[in-house]
């Protein structure tokens, strides 16, 4: 598992110094609730298609 969670979204509860996320769980979603092939069907820029 991560031990950093990066965030760039400065003006969100979570954000912290460095650009960390301080939430204590992340929900991460696909687009239009279908499986995703690739990052831009997703809500996470480090998507990588599983087996």
């Amino acid at each position: 598992m991560a031990k950093d969670v990066l965030c760039e979204v400065n003006n969100c509860t979570y954000w912290a110094q460095g650009n960390k996320c301080s939430a204590e769980s992340i929900y991460v979603v696909s687009h239009k609730g279908k499986e995703a092939s690739n990052t831009q069907e997703t809500d996470c820029k480090t998507f990588e298609p599983g087996m």
